[in-house]
C-alpha cells in the first residue's frame, strides 16, 4: 500500500518515546452511546464487547478490534482507533478477550495469542443486522497475532472480508526474547505485572497449583512455560511460540490484509519482518515506517495516529460501497 511519510511530532522523537506516549498523556473520553454485548462461548464463558455506531449509517463492514497483551476496549491506542474509525463512518465493536480485564467477570477461562476458536466463536454469535456487510478484523500488537492466525486459518463461514495488523509479532519466540532483553527491562516488568494480575484477577479458574506457577514466573517465557502452555495443552513455552505464531500463517491468507508496522518497533524485531517476501504474498498489502515505536505512530501530520490513518484508508479503497 502506498502510504503517507511518517514524520515523528515533537516531543515524541525515538522508538521509546513513541512508544509510552499513550500512557503519558490523558486518556481519551469515551465514546457517547456505546452498547454493550456479551458473546456466550461453548463452555459458557462469555466475552465483553462494545458497539460504537457511527452517527450516519452506512452500508459498510463491521470493523472488529482486538486489543493486545494486557489490554482491554478501554487500552488507549484502541480507543483512539475506535474513536477515528467511528469519526469515519465505520461501525467498530471492540472485543475483550476472554479473561482480560473486562470479559473476567464472565469468564473463567482466558485468551492466548492462538486462541482463533474463541474469535470465530464470538463471530458466530454477533447479531445478523451487525455483520450483513460482512465484517472486517483490525488486531494490535497481541491481537493482530490472533487477527493474522485466524486469517491463515481460513475464515470459514465467518463473513470475514479482510483485516489489519498494526505493530504485530511474527515469531512470538523472538518477541519473547526481545521484550526481556535489558534494554526492555521497564516494558518487561510492566507486561510481566500485567499477565500475572489479569492471571491471578477474582473469578479465574486456577488451580493452587497454577496460583504458585503464576506468582513464581519471573519472565514472560517462564509465565507462558509453566502457566499458559500447560492450560492449553502445549509442550511448554517454546512450543506454545512455535504453533501460534503468525509468520507460519501468512502464506495462508488469502483475503485482503493490511499490515502496518514501524522498524524501530523496540518490542519486536525488525529483522522478523525483512526476513519475509512480501511481493509473493498476493492478499497481503503492508505499510512500513522506519519510525513510530510499538502503536505510538504519532506523527506531524496530525493529533490523529498515522497507523489509524492509514488503516481508514485502506479500508475506504477495499470496502466502502456508500
Amino acid at each position: 500500500m502506498t502510504a503517507p511519510p511518517f514524520e515523528p511530532r515533537a516531543p515524541w522523537w525515538g522508538a521509546d518515546l513513541q512508544t509510552v506516549r499513550n500512557i503519558l498523556l490523558p486518556r481519551p473520553r469515551e465514546l457517547p452511546g456505546g452498547e454493550r454485548l456479551l458473546l456466550t462461548m461453548p463452555d459458557g464463558d462469555r466475552l465483553a464487547a462494545r458497539l460504537d455506531r457511527p452517527a450516519q449509517s452506512l452500508q459498510r463492514p463491521l470493523v472488529v478490534l482486538v486489543h493486545g497483551l494486557t489490554g482491554t476496549e478501554a487500552s488507549v491506542n484502541v480507543m483512539r482507533t475506535a474513536h477515528h474509525l467511528v469519526r469515519e463512518g465505520w461501525p467498530v465493536l471492540r472485543l475483550n478477550l476472554r479473561g482480560s480485564a473486562l470479559s473476567r467477570p464472565t469468564s473463567r477461562g482466558r485468551y492466548h495469542a492462538g486462541r482463533t476458536e474463541d474469535l470465530a466463536e464470538a463471530l458466530r454469535q454477533l447479531p445478523a443486522d451487525l455483520v450483513r456487510h460482512g465484517v472486517v478484523l483490525v488486531g494490535h500488537s497481541l491481537g493482530g497475532n490472533l487477527v493474522l492466525k485466524f486469517m491463515g486459518e481460513g475464515p470459514g463461514e465467518a463473513p470475514v472480508l479482510g483485516a489489519v495488523a498494526v505493530s504485530t509479532p511474527l515469531d512470538l519466540a523472538a518477541a519473547s526474547e526481545r521484550i526481556q532483553s535489558r534494554r526492555n527491562a521497564v516494558y518487561h516488568l510492566y507486561l510481566l505485572n500485567g499477565l500475572k494480575s489479569e492471571a491471578l484477577a477474582p473469578g479465574a479458574g486456577i488451580t493452587l497449583e497454577q496460583r504458585a506457577a503464576i506468582t513464581a514466573a519471573r519472565t514472560i517465557r517462564e509465565f507462558d512455560d509453566r502457566f499458559v502452555a500447560p492450560c492449553f495443552g502445549f509442550q511448554g513455552a517454546a512450543d506454545y511460540y512455535e504453533r501460534n505464531s503468525a509468520g507460519r500463517f501468512l502464506r495462508s491468507i488469502d483475503r485482503p490484509t493490511l499490515l502496518i508496522h514501524a522498524m524501530d518497533d523496540p518490542w519486536i524485531p525488525a529483522a522478523d519482518y525483512e526476513a519475509v517476501d512480501w511481493p509473493s504474498l498476493a492478499a497481503v498489502e503492508t505499510a512500513f515506517a522506519p519510525g513510530g515505536g510499538h502503536l505510538g505512530f504519532h506523527d506531524r501530520a496530525s493529533r490523529v495516529g498515522w497507523h489509524d490513518r492509514v488503516t481508514a484508508a485502506w479500508l475506504a479503497r477495499k470496502f466502502s460501497v456508500a
